[in-house]
């Protein structure tokens, strides 16, 4: 596995758009994306876009390879419960992991090692590891339990980074706001984008700030 892969996990919670657009980004930066959909996942896509997106891994592979203009094996795309996928194993674990959007039914799963499935387990693998494990949690409002959840995985190192767009770069349309959210993913992987204006790069932006 590619020091570059990232591995990517689009889980059953709303906001199932900012996954699609972070696979985007990913594959246009070069990097190598190890793909997985969770069942509802697939559900909330079918729910949530116009996209038809198959229900086979290497189905699902083609499909995004050819909506993005993919290289050649530059999305590799796993089943649920496919258990020699290289994220199953410490000795393959990519650099980083994200979860977007991610459930807090696979938070409470993460956060208590569950595995049972191969995104609960690629995400104990890359915290075992000490990688870097984000979380994109979409849910609102929090219970107690999603908060001692998150807690307890936020002291395990992993990034909790709920679903939660800004406005000070006065966005226009829904891609506006999902953008944001993925340049602030793109930031903690530490990869290169030009998806929205920086704070403090336009002189309007502190406009009415000052003491």
């Amino acid at each position: 596995m590619a020091a570059s892969d990232v591995a990517l996990a689009l889980t059953g919670a709303s906001g199932i758009q900012y996954g699609v657009r972070l696979l985007e980004c990913l594959v246009r930066t070069g990097a190598g994306v190890h793909l997985m959909l969770s069942r509802p996942a697939q559900v909330v896509l079918g729910l949530e876009t116009d996209l038809a997106v198959p229900g086979r891994p290497a189905e699902i592979a083609r499909f995004f390879s050819t909506r993005f203009a993919a290289a050649d094996g530059q999305i590799r795309c796993y089943g649920p419960d496919q258990w020699t996928a290289p994220v199953a194993s410490g000795s393959a674990v990519p650099r980083a992991m994200v979860v977007c959007p991610c459930s807090t039914a696979t938070v409470s799963a993460v956060a208590s090692g569950a595995s049972r499935s191969l995104i609960e387990r690629a995400a104990d693998v890359v915290l075992k590891e000490r990688r870097k494990l984000i979380l994109v949690v979409r849910e609102t409002p929090f219970s107690e339990i999603h908060l001692e959840n998150m807690l307890r995985l936020a002291r395990m190192g992993a990034v909790i980074m709920p679903a939660n767009p800004a406005f000070y770069h006065r966005p226009q349309t829904l891609d506006d706001l999902v953008d944001f959210m993925v340049a602030r993913i793109l930031d903690h992987l530490d990869i290169e984008h030009d998806l929205v204006p920086r704070w403090g790069r336009n002189p309007e932006d502190t406009r009415g700030l000052e003491t």
